[in-house]
């Protein structure tokens, strides 16, 4: 029986299957090359309509979109290779011209103003109207204008330092008990000299001082430096009560509100620094500063190591304030020593005020002299009244 079709070529049937597949293959590769092209268009178009709106689209810079510019924490101001620097106090800044007085010094040698933020009697310089609760209670006074003093600082070509006493704070601890160090029976404890202080344990009281060291930050002081961060030395501290009080240890508790503090406060371009006893490298003082955990979150750590303050026989030394040179090397060779491996800059308070005998260039001039043996980041000289020794500041020869 005769076939109507001839029986197909196996060897020509695979070699249509593969021109088949190889048709299928370019249909599928052209329609890949119209979807992309059609989405490149539809880009650039919407590139277009976004600028047309008012608006300029993404473009990168040194690998960086304006986006990541636009959130990038701004940089401090230089610090000086030698901080040489004096305490203001805002009584003093309110007095006119006083400030530019400080300033003159800059021919001698000064770099750096310390101006008080908040002082120890819970007062404020400035009236900063983002924080209520200080105008509420009378803390906020107009001593001074915090951009005119900013402005008249840099102008000089000076740094400057922003000093917020936290929780030694008689105002706040009056109008508000509740946030206060109290007795047993309820009422506001003090201190011997009759100063309320604050509760550290109180996260209300971290708000409103690191609130207050904001409005600072902002107006353009380069750092803040927290005083008083610590709990109380003096006064009858058996008698204190802690309202809310944890089980976390002092040193702790004051470390939690130095990196809550610098959380807040780096993002706005100031240094965070802090203000610590002169012995609490050398023992624990019980009043929760550890200088070496601090040193984790501040840029720099400022110890009090005013000679008088220092009792008979530390360090091997029968009179520190006597010896006021071997006393500051003393104790910034143990800061030296917990600071190891930490970043946080040492820089010393340094005596320039007479307690106990009569100190002169003499004696100033020694302490700097030992710290310059440490090769510190320099020192600021504290005087309670303002009064500080010509030719204290000179630079190092």
């Amino acid at each position: 029986m005769s076939m109507l079709f001839e029986q197909p070529d196996p060897t020509e049937r695979f070699r249509e299957r593969r021109e088949a597949a190889r048709r299928r293959r370019r249909r599928h590769k052209a329609a890949l090359a119209l979807f992309l092209l059609g989405a490149v268009a539809a880009l650039a178009l919407g590139a277009q309509r976004f600028q047309s709106g008012g608006l300029t689209a993404p473009t990168t810079t040194q690998g960086r979109t304006p986006q990541s510019q636009k959130w990038a924490v701004p940089k401090p101001r230089p610090l000086p290779p030698e901080v040489r620097g004096v305490h203001v106090t805002m009584a003093l800044a309110s007095v006119r011209g006083k400030l530019d007085d400080y300033l003159t010094l800059t021919t001698e040698g000064l770099n750096t103003i310390q101006l008080d933020v908040k002082d120890e009697n819970g007062e404020i310089g400035f009236v900063p109207s983002a924080v209520p609760l200080a105008i509420k209670i009378g803390a906020a006074r107009p001593y001074y204008k915090p951009r005119e003093a900013v402005a008249a600082v840099h102008a000089a070509g000076a740094y400057l330092i922003g000093r917020v006493v936290v929780f030694e704070d008689p105002k706040l601890a009056r109008a508000r008990p509740d946030l206060a160090i109290q007795r047993p029976d309820g009422s506001v404890w003090t201190t011997s000299g009759g100063l309320g202080w604050t509760n550290p344990y109180d996260k209300r009281v971290w708000e409103y001082n690191v609130s207050i060291a904001e409005v600072a930050a902002r107006m353009g002081f380069d750092e803040i430096q927290f005083d008083y961060v610590r709990f109380p030395s003096d006064g009858s501290l058996g008698d204190a009560v802690y309202p809310g009080k944890t089980e976390i240890a002092p040193g702790w508790v004051i470390a939690q509100f130095v990196q809550y503090a610098s959380k807040r406060l780096k993002p706005l371009g100031v240094r965070v620094s802090v203000d610590v006893f002169g012995l609490s490298a050398t023992r624990d003082l019980g009043i929760g500063q550890v200088p070496r955990r601090l040193a984790r979150y501040v840029d720099a750590i400022y110890p009090m190591t005013y000679p008088s303050h220092y009792g008979p026989g530390e360090y091997g030394i029968d009179n520190p304030n006597a010896a006021p040179g071997e006393t500051v090397f003393m104790s910034l060779a143990h800061f030296r020593r917990e600071l190891r491996g930490r970043n946080a800059k040492i820089i010393p308070w340094l005596q320039d005020f007479s307690l106990g005998r009569p100190y002169t260039l003499g004696e100033v001039k020694a302490q700097i002299e030992s710290a310059r043996l440490h090769d510190v980041k320099g020192y600021l000289l504290w005087n309670p009244l303002g009064v500080y020794t010509p030719g204290a500041l000179a630079p190092q020869g």
